[in-house]
């Protein structure tokens, strides 16, 4: 059977860089994997053929030979794929690399948790105010999980006998199987990958080595945490059976919504409103903050929508350790409600008052009438 040409098996250009080459490599490898393509020999031998021209490809002297003299510059240089395998070759050393995080340790490649009694992590939704996201927290939880057992502790084994290691894979936890031309590791079946039997198991836990509790956990929630954020605890998961180390926890924050201030990484915004005559006049008035609150003085004549930045009133940054700032928006109230009194004392304010009290009202009339006085010309 003729051999296709290489770039053309990888569906890349000839000028193509070894990323390109790569890439195309990992993609066309995943479709046509043994493992993927059980009993299925087309696909096995496409397999083989897409590692045989990312063998020659990746590799700068067989590739520049290969364009230099075709076939016959490489042929007496290939590892062997359908004999021999993997071993030396270029391909089979990166396999590790494009493939560790998607097949995992069933190729002994890495990148994961390879022990097969591993305990596995827990979560934990914790729920907390914005005062408490501000200062920080010690906060005490009852976990339900799976902890060591104490009587044999953690062994699984019955008390004066031991684990012996698995007779299927001498300890290993993984035994080797052959798929066609390639060889995987996968976890042993005779002990789920624990590479240990239990023959005399402990009375309280029945060998698993572990049993469910409810442990209680002192947790420091730093101030400054951020809506979202995870707080890990080593150790504090799942505990693995038969001796095998305990996962982790994981402490989900979410900061409850707050009914003044909304929070922008470490600064603070709020609307507070404030009476006319205050802007008018001017005024100190008391503003909030987390901590109780500030005087800010308002300058006569300030207009709604004006904001005062409050220094240092925020909430502290957990990476770098300051204090973001309080951003307070004032906002003109506008009475709703006026007895008969306030009705006439405003009616006299307004009669006494004109529009050049107004600058911004005046300006706007002016333009307004420039406008009007336009749209008249044009209808002459």
């Amino acid at each position: 059977m003729s051999q296709r040409d290489y770039y053309e098996v990888l569906g890349v250009a000839k000028g193509a860089d070894n990323n390109d080459i790569k890439r195309a490599y990992r993609k066309l490898a995943m479709k046509y994997h043994p493992d993927r393509n059980p009993d299925d020999e087309s696909a096995a031998e496409s397999f083989r053929e897409v590692t045989a021209a990312y063998e020659v490809l990746a590799d700068e002297d067989k590739r520049a030979r290969y364009d230099q003299h075709g076939f016959a510059g490489v042929n007496d240089q290939m590892g062997g794929f359908g004999s021999g395998g993997f071993q030396g070759s270029h391909a089979y050393q990166d396999f590790g690399d494009l493939f560790g995080n998607v097949f995992g340790d069933a190729f002994g490649f890495g990148g994961g948790r390879q022990q097969g009694n591993q305990g596995s992590d827990l979560r934990y939704n914790l729920n907390i105010s914005l005062e408490e996201a501000a200062a920080g927290k010690e906060v005490e939880l009852n976990i339900p999980k799976h902890d060591h057992c104490d009587t044999c502790d953690g062994s699984g084994a019955r008390s004066g006998t031991h684990p012996v290691p698995c007779s299927t894979c001498g300890g290993h936890g993984q035994v080797q199987m052959q798929q066609g031309f390639f060889a995987v590791r996968r976890a042993c079946p005779s002990c789920n990958g624990v590479g240990k039997k239990i023959e005399s198991p402990c009375v309280s836990c029945g060998g698993t080595g572990r049993k469910k509790v409810k442990k209680n956990l002192k947790i420091k929630i730093p101030a400054g945490v951020y809506d979202e954020a995870q707080v890990r605890v080593t150790g504090e998961g799942e505990a693995g059976e038969q001796g095998g180390a305990s996962g982790d926890l994981f402490i989900v924050v979410s900061i409850k919504e707050h009914a003044i201030f909304e929070r922008d990484g470490a600064d603070l915004h709020c609307n507070m409103p404030i009476t006319f005559p205050q802007a008018t006049l001017g005024a100190e008035v008391d503003a909030p903050t987390l901590e109780g609150k500030v005087k800010i003085r308002i300058p006569a004549g300030t207009e709604g929508g004006r904001v005062f930045r409050l220094r240092g009133h925020g909430v502290k940054d957990v990476r770098v350790r300051q204090k973001g700032d309080l951003f307070v928006r004032v906002q003109i109230a506008v009475p709703k409600k006026l007895s008969m009194e306030q009705e006439d004392l405003l009616k006299a304010f307004a009669k006494a008052t004109g529009d050049d009290v107004y600058p911004e009202r005046s300006s706007f009339l002016d333009k307004v009438k420039n406008l009007w006085d336009d749209l008249a010309g044009e209808t002459k």
